[in-house]
């Protein structure tokens, strides 16, 4: 990507010295302005500490540079001290969200700035909407230049706040303004699963209901939930993880081919997935709550034991489900989804099996096939890589079949990676939505789960450190498959 076609720019971020801000966003709004030597790219942070100003909210940004890089008088630390500021928002009245426009306008004239903004929700999910009003309200939602807000998930609790927050944006931006982000689809595994398929006819050719047996989608997290338990109690694993992580990455392997290499084709492409969804059966869907466990050689707590969580609560920290697309090219073909808190490891991983040859030539007439599947298994974390399965003979006799496999490994190839968030940030100054849920996108993926949220489902306990509750294995088994090894 071209850093230099950057426009100049104010980055203004709701929440700056939040956790998200400093884990993820301003680390990587560092690495691109060293990339880029971007001189009129300016960063404005917004929070509500009195006791914040210039220069604390500069010694915090230094901070995350000279901990990228051992060199103190790095051109991103000169940029820091001439381009980074911070504004206390008080309680973000109407009178608040005034002043912050004419703080704006004189930031933009000292830099001389054209215009462009882009409006970085890292907020609370409850401060989204009056935070949307006070941006709009106030006019600043138009500009001179090109004005962009960006949203972080939770893009609602269910399908009528989903609805009802998409509504308000839509009050003050247009939907080219909107990028409501999904850090997974910054992940360079993800992204280049369009291109593995479709510059790729060896794998096209064969990904289909005749070639494919099944699909299975994993994202796995050894840790539990943290400082989360206040947001995750009321959430759990089907909103936080499966209604938008795991179902970007299906829509992205079941999509057809896009009429061209563009946002709105691939959106369009991916919307249709979701419309060929066959309604949720809830004895396809499987919900787990880790108990206590072994990790590290030490016992951790369950999940009714966490700090802040009720010691009755139903939750769900793990979800497993078998979803199937009702369209000509995945008809028949099961996609199985699994993620959870407190697994045997941290691990995101797509597995494509394959079906055997219906008969096989390396066993005796009539006995099981004795060749195992071929598997592409793409690995989104920790290590991005695909590796592809196969089967070779050992040598010497009798003949006896090994299984093997030819892999890629991004970090060989190209090494650094980019971040997902320094890939996504770009996007955002570039005006690329590709990378980024699309309002109806949101609507038919909440359509899709909306009834599950209103069904009580059994919770079924696991010990931390193993891979699910049993329910999970009986979930494919019944469909004559078997989890991947991971």
């Amino acid at each position: 990507m071209d850093h230099k076609s950057v426009d100049p720019l104010l980055f203004i971020i709701f929440g700056a010295t939040g956790d998200l801000s400093r884990r993820k966003l301003l680390p990587a709004l560092c690495r691109i302005a060293q990339q880029a030597v971007l001189e009129q790219f300016v960063i404005l942070g917004i929070g509500r500490s009195d006791k914040m100003n210039d220069q604390g909210f500069r010694a915090i940004v230094r901070g995350l540079v000279a901990a990228q890089h051992d060199d103190g008088s790095t051109a991103a630390t000169r940029w820091c001290d001439c381009c980074v500021h911070y504004s206390n928002m008080g309680d973000s009245e109407e009178r608040d969200f005034r002043q912050l426009s004419i703080e704006i306008e004189s930031l933009e004239q000292r830099h001389g700035l054209p215009g462009n903004r882009v409006f970085y929700l890292a907020l609370p999910p409850q401060s989204f909407t009056t935070t949307i009003e006070g941006i709009g309200t106030s006019g600043l939602n138009r500009s001179r230049g090109w004005t962009r807000l960006v949203v972080e998930k939770p893009f609602g609790t269910d399908l009528a706040s989903a609805r009802q927050l998409d509504a308000r944006i839509h009050e003050f931006f247009d939907e080219s303004q909107v990028f409501r982000i999904d850090h997974y689809l910054g992940k360079e595994t993800v992204q280049n699963l369009l291109i593995l398929r479709f510059a790729n006819p060896v794998f096209e050719h064969v990904w289909n209901r005749d070639r494919v047996d099944n699909v299975q989608i994993t994202v796995a997290e050894e840790l539990g939930v943290e400082r989360r338990t206040a947001y995750y109690d009321q959430i759990g694993a089907l909103r936080d993880m499966v209604q938008n992580h795991l179902t970007q990455i299906l829509t992205f392997i079941a999509m057809e081919v896009p009429v061209a290499f563009e946002s709105g084709a691939i959106h369009d492409e991916k919307v249709k997935v979701l419309r060929s969804v066959t309604p949720l059966n809830p004895d396809h869907v499987v919900f787990g709550q880790y108990t206590a466990g072994r990790r590290d050689g030490q016992t951790v707590p369950g999940y009714t034991e966490e700090q802040g969580v009720a010691s009755n609560s139903k939750s769900e920290t793990a979800v497993a489900l078998k979803l199937e697309v009702a369209n000509w090219r995945w008809h028949g073909v099961p996609f199985y989804l699994r993620t959870g808190k407190r697994l045997a490891r941290r691990v995101g991983k797509i597995v494509i099996n394959f079906r055997c040859a219906p008969v096989s030539v390396f066993a005796p007439f009539g006995s099981p096939c004795s060749v195992r599947n071929n598997v592409l298994e793409l690995t989104i974390q920790p290590d991005e890589s695909f590796d592809l399965h196969f089967e070779v003979k050992e040598p010497g006799q009798p003949v006896t079949l090994k299984t093997e496999k030819l892999g890629f490994h991004y970090a060989q190839a190209f090494h650094p990676i980019p971040d997902a968030y320094e890939t996504l940030l770009l996007d955002i100054m570039l005006g690329d939505q590709t990378l980024f849920v699309r309002s109806d996108w949101m609507e038919w993926s909440w359509r899709l789960y909306d009834s599950l949220l209103k069904t009580p489902l059994q919770v079924h306990p696991y010990p931390a450190g193993t891979w699910g509750p049993p329910e999970f294995d009986r979930l494919v088994e019944r469909g004559g498959h078997h989890w991947f090894p991971l």
